[in-house]
């Protein structure tokens, strides 16, 4: 915390554990190390810092020369929520093609900042988290393609993106929260106890598994889906105030 707080960074970024706090530091320490030879078996996020700008380059190497097509049209339609009870497998797409879109943006304004802010340690850490967070969710973008994801995950996917268009953040916020600690707060003996019991048995029954604390990769994935929040929300505000994150 004190090698933190000299460096002017915060002490803890949102979900990050302790492990993932030392990591910061130390990525932190690296850069500042003149001539410091890079070492194998380097974690995935001071990997992403040594080849951010290399990344960056193939990314857009990639996307030159595309036309828009089925697929941005895809990633601009609003998502409609009642598709999760009439038509599930239409949300695949939809919910693709947004995702990536929001992720290229992100990419694209990484890109356009200020040469002197991308040399920054600070500068350098953002591209490396969007790097980092690109990996993370080309699980969830394999699982959508082979449209394998678990019902309520999907339903949870789709409210979250729905309300990402809709620059309702704080609405967006609730469902990731459903989706990454589930809705199962009640001990099974609550269930016998007064006015509990419809409440409690309803939670047990619905959204139990806490899907994102069952699987390290559904875990990055699902945290990577938050950053895409907070630039979404950087990029879009809301008009009304009340629906930006906490």
């Amino acid at each position: 915390m004190r090698r933190l707080r000299a460096k002017g960074q915060p002490i803890r970024l949102f979900a990050e554990s302790d492990k993932d706090r030392r990591l910061r530091l130390r990525a932190l320490e690296l850069i500042e190390e003149k001539g410091h030879e890079r070492q194998s078996g380097q974690n995935d996020f001071k990997k992403a810092l040594e080849d951010v700008e290399n990344v960056e380059r193939e990314m857009r190497n990639k996307n030159k020369g595309k036309k828009k097509d089925g697929a941005e049209q895809a990633a601009a339609t609003v998502l409609d929520l009642d598709l999760i009870k009439t038509d599930p497998d239409k949300l695949y797409p939809i919910i693709y093609y947004a995702l990536k879109r929001t992720l290229k943006e992100w990419e694209e304004a990484m890109d356009e900042r200020p040469e002197q802010v991308k040399r920054t340690t600070q500068g350098k850490l953002a591209a490396a988290t969007q790097v980092q967070s690109a990996e993370y969710l080309k699980p969830l973008f394999r699982a959508l393609r082979s449209r394998s994801l678990p019902a309520d995950v999907l339903a949870r996917m789709a409210e979250i993106v729905h309300h990402m268009q809709q620059r309702q953040y704080q609405k967006a916020n609730d469902s990731y929260l459903r989706l990454s600690i589930g809705n199962a707060p009640w001990p099974i003996g609550v269930t016998m106890v007064g006015i509990h019991e419809r409440s409690a048995r309803e939670k047990i029954s619905a959204d139990q598994v806490a899907h994102v604390l069952n699987d390290e990769v559904s875990r990055k994935y699902i945290q990577s889906l938050k950053r895409l929040l907070t630039f979404s929300q950087t990029k879009y505000p809301p008009e009304d105030i009340s629906q930006l994150m906490g």
